[in-house]
């Protein structure tokens, strides 16, 4: 009996997503847990496993295509099966069925024929996202490539032999030309627009002394089997403050709040340009994820360090999973390495809050301790940081948040 194989939900937000590759072709015999599709989400590029075994009969779909979860994607079957083609007309006039696990079994109709294989269509080139991203940073024109990837696709492989065989030179970008965004960028804007509309925010901003948290970084960096940024230390105070303010995890739910049941806090990371982006701006015009540290308060600042490394490393080679983007209930986003001394960040929809963090800056003070009357204060050097608190006052309240970012700064102050 024929089988069809539906898009399942790969993520607990995920409504739709996008054909990246085909990596099977009609013909093809497959096993439960083989990788038949890359399919990218509004969140990550992931990869669907063919969830029975069988025979490729039919494939449903095209690179590029946007479907609903639910979708028929492919049809399985018996090696000598032949499936009718009005079986395969009703999966493409059908609804979207509800997201699904495994392919589900369908009676066969009358008529049936032998299915061919769906040629690629027109201008369309079958890589991996990895082989894509690859192309653009070593400026290869995808079109010349021959791949040797399943079903002709190209692999990262044979992306390297031909840069080494023909280097190719980066795409010129000049003033007045359009740029495609990809589809994570897309998501973004939408997102970044519904929190815009619906997210009334208030926004409070202080000036931390890291002096001694600079002094106590340097020192444990000399003997630590990690590199510890300054982001996993303001994480750490983040946690404690969202420990003694917990509305702050909230969400508005009909008449209640809903408070988080874990201090999960999200890390905003700069990745490089899909592969819509020319070469030479892909660094700087790159996408933006915010991935997640989970119950970052029941962990000290190495692990944090540990984690966060192993995130930013997962997001930059698009390797990030679905529950790596799930559950946060705040956002740091630190722009300081940037140059930034101020900046006013926008709330991730579904989370209470985001804190945006400048960079440090050496800044003369008055020296707080007490002089006699007849002397002129010292001037002090100190190293100074902004943070910005945007908060959805429909959940907590400016008071109640000025409080939680205080304590954060004096967690900060209080470190050494």
């Amino acid at each position: 009996m024929p089988r069809e194989v539906r898009l399942p939900q790969l993520g607990q937000t995920m409504e739709e997503g996008t054909i990246i590759s085909c990596l099977v072709k009609v013909g093809d015999e497959v096993q439960k847990g083989d990788v038949i599709f890359e399919i990218e989400t509004d969140k990550a590029t992931l990869e669907m496993e063919s969830p029975a075994d069988g025979f490729v009969k039919h494939i449903l779909v095209e690179t590029d295509q946007t479907l609903p979860v639910g979708a028929p994607v492919l049809v399985l079957g018996e090696k000598d099966e032949k499936v009718p083609q009005s079986f395969v007309d009703s999966l493409k006039s059908a609804a979207p069925a509800a997201a699904v696990a495994e392919a589900a079994p369908a009676a066969p109709a009358a008529e049936p024929i032998k299915p061919e294989p769906s040629p690629p269509a027109a201008g369309k080139v079958m890589a991996s996202p990895r082989a894509k991203k690859l192309a653009g940073e070593l400026g290869v024109d995808l079109a010349t490539v021959a791949g040797t990837g399943p079903a002709g696709k190209i692999t990262e492989q044979d992306v390297r032999n031909a840069a080494a065989a023909k280097p190719a030179a980066p795409a010129e970008v000049k003033l007045g030309a359009t740029i495609p965004l990809s589809r994570i960028q897309k998501i973004t804007a939408e997102r970044m627009l519904r929190s815009k509309r619906e997210i009334p925010c208030f926004y409070l901003t202080v000036r931390a002394d890291v002096t001694d948290l600079v002094a106590l970084r340097t020192k444990l960096n000399e003997t630590s089997d990690v590199r510890i940024s300054y982001n996993d230390f303001i994480i750490k105070a983040v946690a404690t403050g969202l420990e003694k303010y917990p509305i702050m995890t909230g969400q508005l739910a009909g008449d209640t709040i809903r408070l988080a049941e874990a201090i999960n806090i999200g890390l905003a990371i700069s990745v490089p340009g899909g592969p819509a982006a020319p070469a030479l701006i892909k660094p700087a015009y790159g996408g933006l994820v915010a991935p997640i540290l989970k119950d970052v308060n029941k962990k000290d600042v190495k692990q944090i360090a540990r984690d966060s490394k192993a995130l930013i490393e997962k997001a930059r080679s698009n390797k990030l999973a679905p529950t790596d983007l799930e559950g946060g209930c705040i956002t740091v986003s630190n722009l300081g390495a940037l140059g930034i001394d101020n900046f006013i960040p926008i709330v991730v929809p579904g989370q209470c809050s985001i804190l945006g963090i400048g960079r440090i800056t050496d800044t003369c003070v008055p020296d707080s301790g007490k002089e006699p009357a007849s002397r002129e204060p010292n001037i002090l050097v100190r190293k100074l940081m902004n943070m910005t608190l945007s908060v959805d006052h429909k959940v907590a309240n400016g008071a109640y948040a000025a409080q939680f970012l205080d304590f954060v700064r004096r967690v900060l102050e209080d470190t050494k």
